[in-house]
């Protein structure tokens, strides 16, 4: 199934000609409206203007995680905070990012959120417990994003007796959770001599902050007997929609329309074009409004697969390190 089958199944040279014309228009409002990008440009001594081609993008600097905790979250910004509809600080380890969204920003992120649950197979029959803090703005878009498809959603919060109750009262078929916060349940169920196999949850939905890839996958698998799929949420780009995994999982399909992907050698600067080869993944938001990226290093270890997909959607793939 396709939430929207027009873009999911765009012909490449027609969904790179949207890319384009897409990425033009954000590196002129970046140049514009933005002044930590009009100080970056400047200092690297480049035109954005001059970018005539999707490959023309590698003359533009890099963006990295130490530079968007070093600077001030205002000078990323490209709007007053009047024209800003939703201001989140999202936690990290060391300190924590800010996340500004305009009205458009949330809506394209609910709009690729709903291409990721229905390739994952949630459909409006579907009973999602969504665990989790609504107060980070990426739970919000996954609750926005299951209420467009009509699903019936359980707020699970993060308090585990909250979990237990409601695991009793309401039969869910999926839960959506953090790896932290999906292994607390399954303890704390099994100090209350309970299995979560023994409910009849199918699927679980990993919001994973810090790779791709969940780590704890095979695990939470085992103890869980489910299909376990991942979404891709670093703070940094502040939302978790611009990976997902289709009911192959096989790979990660890339929202292309509204993200532009590169995969660059470990620290340095050379494309890595060939297929199948493992580099860094960079990404630029070609249709952010509040805060847009530009060849954001990511840090994340990926290749591109080349195959067409099961699931026939035409957006690229990769694959991390462990699939």
């Amino acid at each position: 199934m396709f939430a929207n089958p027009q873009v999911e199944t765009c012909p490449r040279d027609e969904l790179q000609k949207l890319q384009l014309a897409s990425l033009k228009k954000i590196l002129g409002w970046a140049m514009e409206k933005s002044f930590y990008y009009q100080q970056s440009f400047k200092q690297a001594g480049v035109n954005p203007n001059a970018v005539e081609s999707l490959e023309d993008i590698r003359k533009l600097p890099f963006t990295t995680i130490a530079t968007l905790h070093s600077v001030d979250s205002l000078d990323m910004l490209t709007l007053p905070l009047s024209n800003i509809l939703r201001f989140n600080h999202i936690m990290t380890e060391c300190d924590g990012v800010t996340k500004c969204y305009t009205n458009g920003d949330i809506a394209r992120n609910v709009e690729m959120l709903t291409r990721a649950l229905v390739a994952m197979g949630i459909t409006g029959t579907s009973i999602v417990g969504l665990q989790g803090d609504l107060s980070d703005s990426r739970l919000l878009d996954i609750q926005y994003a299951l209420e467009v498809l009509g699903v019936t959603v359980i707020s699970l919060g993060t308090n585990y007796e909250h979990w237990l109750r409601l695991m009793e009262i309401v039969g869910m078929d999926t839960i959506i959770s953090t790896p932290r916060l999906i292994m607390q349940l399954i303890i704390q169920l099994q100090a209350n001599g309970k299995n979560i196999a023994d409910y009849p949850v199918e699927k679980i939905v990993c919001i994973n902050p810090n790779h791709i890839q969940n780590q704890l996958q095979r695990h939470i698998q085992d103890r869980t007997q489910t299909r376990v799929f991942n979404l891709y949420a670093p703070p940094e780009i502040g939302s978790a929609s611009m990976l997902f995994q289709c009911d192959s999982r096989r790979g990660f399909h890339i929202n292309e329309d509204f993200f532009l992907t590169e995969i660059i050698a470990f620290d340095g600067k050379d494309p890595i074009i060939e297929d199948g080869r493992m580099g860094e993944l960079v990404i630029t938001t070609l249709k952010a409004e509040a805060m847009p990226l530009i060849r954001f290093r990511t840090g994340q270890a990926v290749r591109y697969l080349s195959e067409p997909c099961e699931c026939h959607r035409t957006l690229a793939r990769i694959a991390s390190v462990n699939g």
